[in-house]
């Protein structure tokens, strides 16, 4: 997956701006709060329709404008193809002409996968961010699980809704069978996925780890299931997260929230046998997300036949000199958009292509 063009309209500080990338390595640089993460996040918005640093669309727009543009031309399987957003106070999403009717028609589409100094998060903060990363991964490879993910949180709502009102008296505790046993379906379904694509996904991230400690640590992740399931079999596993939400119906009432479920579930990531998040080092913490991006790109290509395109936020900065040459050895046959201050991290590479950017405007070099 290639893109060929891209434009910008309003987009932040991004008053109008168009390039013609490299099929290989671009570096966008320039000064701090210029626009090059700007840059970064559209063209990442044809892949997770958010943006990874708001959920508030309307920041998205250039101050004093209604509405922000965005076009990427690119190539995938061998087809051209033209892509749209325009964000009003929604967002709508156009390919080849043809209007998605709704923004998660468009997953699937365009694949990229961004690396940035947040990417540290998904090691060091609280379990919503390894879901987090769980969901938006999936979802490239396998668009049907976002319908799914949408359903739970549907049902998840309801039951939580139930829950207040069985509190004060309004309903009968029996009424949360229903949604118990829909709850248990969905979730099972969406635990399927999920450790489907955790398999996967530890195997290469635990290859590249190995690589970039020299051999000397391990790399592991695992699934774990709030409900404490430990069956892969999607009958076994609905029947095991029926009886956990029975078990727990009590507590859940009296904190007027559902306890066990996809929601609650974590992904452990482990060097050696401690927990990263906890006992490893910053550096190690480092290795273990840039091994579960990698992972990931890795996985979009296997499932997808595709190389995604990279997005590189401001990381090389965040590297030291041998974690930089692998990452550029491992994307070297890879189209990578790299943002940084100056081109100094990407000057032992032969060919690249660079834009320097000033106050939201393209320079070519």
């Amino acid at each position: 997956m290639v893109i060929t063009g891209y434009r910008a309209e309003h987009f932040r500080n991004l008053k109008w701006i168009e390039l013609f990338p490299d099929p290989g390595v671009n570096v966008i640089f320039g000064e701090n709060g210029q626009g090059k993460t700007n840059i970064i996040e559209s063209i990442w918005m044809f892949t997770g329709c958010h943006s990874f640093r708001t959920h508030k669309h309307t920041e998205l727009i250039e101050k004093g404008q209604r509405e922000a543009k965005v076009s990427l031309s690119f190539t995938a399987h061998g087809m051209d193809n033209d892509a749209r957003l325009s964000i009003q106070q929604k967002r709508e999403f156009m390919l080849n002409g043809a209007v998605k009717e709704s923004p998660r028609r468009f997953l699937g589409e365009f694949q990229s996968v961004v690396f940035s100094p947040t990417s540290l998060s998904i090691v060091q903060d609280a379990p919503a961010e390894r879901r987090r990363f769980l969901d938006i991964a999936i979802s490239m490879i396998r668009p049907a699980y976002s319908t799914h993910l949408l359903k739970y949180a549907k049902i998840l709502a309801n039951r939580n809704a139930l829950l207040k009102h069985i509190a004060i008296g309004g309903a009968q505790e029996d009424y949360l069978d229903a949604w118990d046993e829909q709850l248990a379906r969905c979730g099972a379904h969406l635990t399927m996925y999920r450790l489907h694509y955790v398999d996967e996904a530890a195997r290469i991230a635990a290859e590249i780890y190995k690589e970039i400690s020299g051999g000397k640590e391990d790399l592991r992740l695992e699934y774990q299931q709030s409900s404490r399931s430990f069956s892969v079999d999607e009958y076994e596993m609905t029947e095991n997260l029926f009886t956990a939400l029975q078990r727990n119906r009590e507590g859940d009432i009296r904190r007027l929230q559902t306890s066990v479920g996809p929601h609650k579930d974590d992904l452990l990531i482990q060097v050696g046998d401690l927990s990263a998040r906890s006992y490893a080092s910053q550096g190690q913490q480092r290795s273990a997300a840039l091994s579960l991006k990698l992972a990931e790109a890795y996985v979009i290509k296997d499932v997808c036949g595709e190389y995604p395109v990279i997005l590189l936020d401001d990381v090389m900065s965040e590297l030291d000199s041998a974690r930089q040459n692998l990452l550029l050895e491992y994307l070297k046959n890879w189209q990578v958009f790299l943002t940084c201050c100056d081109t100094t991290h990407v000057s032992r590479l032969q060919n690249f292509k660079t834009f320097r950017i000033e106050n939201g405007m393209f320079f070519g070099e």
